[in-house]
């Protein structure tokens, strides 16, 4: 594509915009919005003829959205890359196909990775191989403590906000109150985002456990455990990050306790939290989901249904898939996680928007306006001087999840044969095509 594009025959959509249009693309930035009934290229060129110099209009390209709905690209703020050392589960080129098939433009990657990445240098290597793809744009999270030894912060102190924003320790939590708080305080003076995954680790070796014995009455007491698990460190990281005074992130967040812990802690603290797919349209209370193992696990219809509410109520500021490939061996021996990217919008129109009667509007607040907030990035809405990352998509369109085609290297989730509502079309970074499904 050529420096300017003009997307017409649209559908425009954003936190707050739901009308015909056209978008005009300049350098990779938004230019102009146009709304209009421009279904035809002749409307099109008019359009740009009265709008731009005669070189301008003479070469700029048209591109014909088909009365599809184009949308800021999603982003994701959380999501395991398993690169670099785990490559047979993912690396950076399955998965940022799975991200650019899934209409993410950008995505945040867990340092939980061999090694664990912990330093910038590390981080910024990972991002320039993500670059080099030309998909979509990815932010490495570095850990909160070095090589996860849950004792050393040190090495926050080089980090850069503008290339490392989130800093995490996910896929588990820090044991040590006073090394969390230690790599809060920091995170303050660095203006970092912390990303908690809550949970006190204590209850996981019991919780695992009585996993193994696979019956429907001890998975049950095991996720009674990690419930509490989570309640009990979600309270302790708020009063913590409270105490620091740090921009704290709660990742997957599961519960009804923990989202009532929520509402009051926003009252004073920096405080955002995402929810998964998985978590709003799957309960985990009998088979088979109860099998479906992740971390945290699948929770009760009653938390299903919490979730939902916090979602329209505002207090939930984004979704996130927590994308977590695992190999078809893996999986057979109990490993948590499910790859999400590539159903991420489809599980999350059906389940908010088709069933629950969430507004459209506030899906793509979810997915982009909200996530771009957070990391301070100058996307995830349709206005003049964004970042042209745009997803164009269908909603309405209805389909059968056959995991064997995804694009990710898992191919597990508990959504294969699920009959879903909503489809990607084509993702857009910098007003240029990089995908079509």
């Amino acid at each position: 594509m050529s420096n300017s594009v003009l997307i017409y025959n649209a559908r425009l959509l954003d936190k707050k915009l739901s009308c015909k249009g056209a978008l005009l693309i300049v350098n990779g930035k938004i230019a102009a919005l146009f709304q209009g009934d421009f279904t035809s290229e002749e409307s099109a060129r008019k359009l740009s003829q009265a709008l731009l110099k005669e070189g301008e209009a003479k070469n700029l390209e048209y591109f014909d959205a088909k009365a599809l709905t184009l949308t800021p690209a999603f982003i994701d703020m959380h999501v395991h890359m398993r690169y670099p050392g785990l490559t047979q589960k993912e690396d950076l080129n399955t998965g940022l196909r799975a991200a650019a098939s899934g209409g993410f433009g950008t995505v945040v990657a867990m340092a939980n990775t061999k090694p664990v990445v912990s330093s910038l240098q590390a981080a910024e290597k990972i991002e320039e191989e993500a670059r080099e793809l030309g998909l979509s744009n990815l932010f490495q999270v570095v850990s909160i403590t070095k090589d996860f030894d849950g004792q050393d912060t040190s090495h926050l102190n080089e980090l850069d906000p503008s290339k490392t924003p989130v800093i995490s320790e996910d896929g588990k939590d820090i044991l040590s109150s006073e090394v969390m708080l230690e790599g809060m305080k920091i995170a303050a003076k660095k203006n970092l985002i912390v990303a908690c995954h809550c949970e006190d680790p204590t209850f996981v070796a019991p919780a695992k456990a009585l996993r193994a014995q696979w019956t429907e009455e001890a998975i049950s007491k095991a996720n009674e455990l990690l419930a509490l698990a989570e309640d009990s460190y979600t309270i302790r990281n708020i009063m913590l990050a409270k105490e620091a005074g740090c921009a704290l992130h709660l990742c997957h967040v599961s519960t009804a306790k923990c989202m009532e812990e929520i509402r009051r802690a926003k009252k004073d603290l920096r405080l955002t939290c995402e929810v998964t797919p998985h978590h709003i349209g799957l309960s985990g209370e009998k088979a088979p989901e109860i099998f479906n193992i992740v971390n945290p696990p699948l929770r009760s219809e009653k938390d299903r249904k919490a979730l939902i509410e916090a979602v329209r109520e505002g207090l939930v500021d984004c979704i996130s898939t927590d994308h977590a490939p695992h190999t078809e061996e893996d999986k057979k021996n109990g490993a948590p996680g499910f790859t999400g990217l590539e159903l991420s919008y489809a599980v999350c129109n059906t389940v908010l928007v088709k069933e629950n009667g969430i507004s459209e509007n506030r899906l793509s607040e979810l997915m982009s306006a909200n996530p771009a907030a957070i990391l301070s990035l100058k996307k995830g809405l349709l206005q003049p001087g964004y970042d042209a990352d745009l997803t164009l998509l269908d909603p309405d369109f209805e389909w059968k999840v056959d995991s064997s085609k995804f694009y990710s290297k898992g191919k597990f989730t508990p959504f294969n044969g699920k009959v879903l509502k909503g489809k990607v079309k084509s993702l857009f970074i910098g007003g240029k095509k990089v995908w079509d499904n």
